[in-house]
């Protein structure tokens, strides 16, 4: 059976060329793509495809929101990102999210076909941009001492910080919208997890949508 890709980029050059890179794998076929991250939410839940590629900088929902939104929905599916930026925020927020492996754009035509095998094996893929980026993250924060989680129900603060995250706002726009640093978001998202023991963002959009915080 043919792997199923779908393709999310809004730019249509870059959907063809992917789509003529694809075109060369027999065991490889294109589900479907989209120019936007709604447009892509629509039609998965259609075609159901195995691993979805897309873009970050999109109109409307960016790909790291769209991944969220795929994983609470469809935990099953793969994602890849396809970026032109390797920017640490956009490396950690996409990891949170959930994807898979990350590629960037300049990499595409040589890389695109492993990157997509390495995720379907089960593997995460990093292109070597991305892995210093996530290698000097990793040193910067090893010997961080851990902070212990507090107990108990969720404050009003942490509904509001947990609402935005299942609406698949980025720490910097929930930051923004609530007035706060992007340290304090990530301090309380860390806070929020500890108490719920919930390892993801896909269970924590999840529980906020079981919990009433956030509506379908």
């Amino acid at each position: 059976m043919a792997l199923r890709v779908f393709i999310v980029d809004d730019h249509q050059i870059v959907r063809d060329g992917l789509k003529l890179i694809l075109r060369d794998e027999p065991d490889f076929e294109v589900a479907g793509e989209a120019a936007n991250g709604q447009s892509a939410l629509d039609q998965i839940a259609e075609v159901h495809p195995d691993i979805v590629t897309t873009d970050i900088e999109m109109p409307g929902i960016d790909g790291i929101a769209l991944a969220r939104q795929i994983k609470a929905r469809a935990p099953h599916v793969k994602i890849l990102i396809l970026s032109a930026h390797s920017d640490t925020q956009y490396v950690r927020e996409a990891l949170k999210a959930g994807v898979a492996g990350f590629l960037l754009k300049l990499n595409a035509s040589r890389d695109f076909v492993q990157a997509i095998r390495t995720v379907m094996e089960g593997q995460t893929y990093l292109c070597p941009e991305v892995s210093t980026v996530v290698v000097r993250e990793y040193q910067r924060h090893v010997q961080m001492p851990a902070a212990a989680p507090p107990a108990g129900p969720l404050s009003d603060r942490e509904r509001e910080i947990l609402k935005c995250i299942a609406d698949g706002r980025t720490t910097k726009e929930t930051a923004l919208t609530l007035s706060l640093s992007t340290k304090t978001i990530e301090a309380h998202r860390l806070n929020i997890m500890a108490k719920l023991k919930i390892n993801s963002i896909a269970e924590l959009t999840k529980y906020a949508i079981r919990e009433g915080i956030v509506q379908l």
